[in-house]
C-alpha cells in the first residue's frame, strides 16, 4: 500500500513539472532558452552588433557632406536612430524569437530612424517638404514618442501570464486553432480557381513577367476598376494572390514538421504546384517589392519555425537589403523614362530619392491637418470598411497618402503614409500614444503565443498561428508603410481564409509526425 502511494506521489510530481500538466491548468510555459553555446556566442557577437547599429551607421551618416542644419530635428532625428537601433540589436540577441517585434523595430529603424537622418543630413528629400521646419520636428518627435508608446505595452503584456483554457476530449489541440483538413484542401482549389481567373483576366502567365507597369495598365484595361473606385481590382488581385499564398504556407509547414507528411506523395506533389502557382502570381517582377517581401518573409519564417539561427540572420541581414537592394530592386519592373535620376553624390542617395518618404510626410500630414483639423475616426472608418464601393459610400474617405499629396498639388499621389500618421490625422497626439501602445500589447502577446506555437508542444503541423504570424510579420512593413486602406484589402482576405479553414477540434491522427 505505501509503495503504490509513492508511486503516485512520484507520477503527480512528475506531471505538475511537465509543460502538458501546466497548459492544462490553464497557464502556458515559456518557449524553452537558448543553448548555452548560442549564449556565448551571441555575447561575442552583441557588441559589435549594437555598436554597428547604434554608433558607427549614424555616424557615417552625420559624417556625409549636404546642406543639412544641425537643429533640433537633426539631434532628435539622431536619437530616434539610436534607439530603434539599440531595440533592433536587442530584438536580433534575444533569448527568445520575438518575430513581429522585430520586424516593427527593423522598419522603425531603416524607414524612420536611418533613411530621414541622412536625408537630414544631406538636406533632400524624396518628396517636398510644404510646411514649416517645425513640423518636421514635431514629426520626429511623435514617432519617438509612439515607439516608446510601442514599447510600454509590450512591456505591460510580457507582465501578463499566457491563459488558456482547459482541452477536452473534444478538443485535443488545447483551444489552439489548427487547419481542418478537408477546408484545407478546399483552400487549394479556391487558391487556384481564383488564381487563374485573375491570370487568365490580364491576358495570361507572360502578363506576370513583364514588369509591373504593364500589369497596372493591364489591370486598368480589364474592365474590374471603375471609375473613382478600386474596389473590383483590389478584390481581383486579393483572390488572385493571397489563397495561394496562405495554401502554400499551410503546405509548406506540414513539410516542414511532419515526417508522415513528407513520405505523402500527394503532399509533395501539391506543395509544388503551389510553388509553381505562387511563381506565377506572387513573383518579384510584376508585384510590389513590400508584397514580395512579405511574401519571401512568410515563406522563410514559415518553413524555418524554430530556427533561430534564421531568425537572427533576416533581422541583421534585412537592413544591408534595405539600404542597398530594396532601393535599387524597381529598375526592372517600369520604363526608363520613369526612373529618377540621381541627384547626390552620397553613397546614401538611394536613401533621399527613392523609397523612405515615410518621415517627411507625416510632416506634410501634420501642415495639412493644421490646415483643415482631425477627422475623429473618419480616415480610420474608411480603411475598416475598404469593401464600401464607392458608388455606394459617396463620402467614402480617399487613403491619408494620396489626399496629402492632392493637397501638396503633386500629380504623383502614391505616396506612404505610416501608421503613426493615421493615429494623428484622426486623434492627434493622444492617438499616437494609445494606438502605438495597444499595438505594443498585441504584438508581444501574438510572439510569445507564436514561440509556443512553434515548439514541439504545439498544436502540430496544422497551427494557424504558426503560419499567420510570419504572414503578418511580412505584412507589418505594408502596415506600417501605409496608407492603411491600400493595405486594408489583403489583410481582410488573408483573415478570412484563416477563418473559414480553422477548427479547434484537431484530429488525434492529424498529430502523428
Amino acid at each position: 500500500m505505501t509503495s503504490v502511494h509513492t508511486s503516485t506521489q512520484e507520477q503527480d510530481a512528475r506531471a505538475v513539472a511537465s509543460p502538458e500538466w501546466a497548459r492544462t491548468r490553464g497557464s502556458l510555459p515559456e518557449p524553452p532558452e537558448r543553448p548555452i553555446a548560442w549564449s556565448m556566442l551571441s555575447r561575442a557577437l552583441s557588441v559589435p552588433l549594437i555598436l554597428g547599429l547604434v554608433c558607427f551607421l549614424p555616424a557615417v551618416i552625420a559624417a556625409q557632406p549636404g546642406s543639412g542644419v544641425k537643429d533640433t530635428a537633426y539631434w532628435l532625428q539622431l536619437v530616434l536612430t539610436c534607439y530603434a537601433g539599440a531595440r533592433l540589436a536587442t530584438m536580433i540577441l534575444s533569448t527568445r524569437r520575438r518575430l513581429l517585434q522585430g520586424v516593427f523595430w527593423m522598419f522603425v529603424y531603416i524607414a524612420m530612424g536611418v533613411a530621414p537622418f541622412a536625408q537630414v543630413v544631406i538636406g533632400q528629400t524624396p518628396t517636398p517638404m510644404v510646411g514649416p521646419r517645425q513640423d518636421l520636428i514635431t514629426a520626429v518627435a511623435l514617432v519617438l514618442v509612439g515607439c516608446a508608446a510601442f514599447d510600454l505595452g509590450a512591456l505591460l503584456a510580457s507582465r501578463r501570464p499566457l491563459r488558456r483554457r482547459t482541452p477536452s476530449p473534444r478538443s485535443p489541440g488545447g483551444g489552439q486553432a489548427v487547419a481542418h483538413p478537408l477546408r484545407l484542401r478546399l483552400l487549394v482549389l479556391l487558391a487556384f480557381a481564383a488564381s487563374a481567373f485573375y491570370v487568365m483576366k490580364l491576358g495570361g502567365p507572360s502578363v506576370f513577367f513583364s514588369s509591373r507597369q504593364e500589369i497596372n495598365e493591364t489591370v486598368a484595361a480589364s474592365g474590374v476598376v471603375s471609375e473613382g473606385s478600386n474596389v473590383g481590382s483590389a478584390f481581383v488581385k486579393g483572390f488572385g494572390q493571397v489563397p495561394a499564398l496562405l495554401a502554400l504556407l499551410f503546405y509548406t509547414r506540414r513539410l516542414a514538421t511532419s515526417y508522415r507528411a513528407r513520405r505523402t506523395p500527394s503532399t509533395a506533389l501539391v506543395w509544388v504546384a503551389l510553388v509553381a502557382l505562387n511563381l506565377v502570381v506572387n513573383n518579384p517582377v510584376s508585384n510590389a517589392r513590400y508584397w514580395f517581401l512579405t511574401v519571401l518573409m512568410a515563406f522563410v519564417f514559415t518553413a524555418f519555425p524554430s530556427s533561430a539561427a534564421i531568425y537572427r540572420v533576416v533581422l541583421a541581414t534585412g537592413v544591408v537589403g534595405a539600404l542597398v537592394v530594396f532601393p535599387y530592386a524597381d529598375k526592372f519592373r517600369y520604363d526608363d523614362e520613369a526612373q529618377r535620376p540621381a541627384q547626390s553624390a552620397s553613397v546614401f542617395e538611394p536613401l533621399v530619392t527613392k523609397d523612405y518618404d515615410q518621415m517627411v510626410m507625416f510632416a506634410n500630414t501634420i501642415s495639412w491637418v493644421d490646415t483643415r483639423g482631425h477627422t475623429y475616426g473618419r480616415q480610420l472608418s474608411g480603411s475598416a470598411l475598404f469593401f464600401v464601393p464607392r458608388a455606394v459610400w459617396s463620402g467614402k474617405p480617399e487613403d491619408t497618402g494620396v489626399r496629402v499629396g492632392q493637397w501638396m498639388g503633386l500629380r504623383m499621389t502614391n505616396l506612404s503614409a505610416p501608421l503613426w500618421t493615421e493615429f494623428w490625422v484622426d486623434f492627434g497626439a493622444s492617438g499616437v500614444i494609445g494606438g502605438l501602445a495597444l499595438i505594443g500589447y498585441a504584438v508581444a502577446r501574438t510572439d510569445r503565443r507564436y514561440a509556443l506555437a512553434v515548439t514541439r508542444a504545439g498544436p502540430g503541423p496544422g497551427s494557424v498561428l504558426a503560419v499567420a504570424a510570419p504572414l503578418i510579420a511580412g505584412y507589418t512593413f505594408i502596415l506600417l508603410r501605409g496608407p492603411l486602406l491600400q493595405a486594408a484589402g489583403k489583410l481582410a482576405i488573408a483573415a478570412l481564409c484563416l477563418l473559414l479553414i480553422s477548427t479547434f477540434k484537431e484530429r488525434r491522427t492529424a498529430r502523428r509526425r
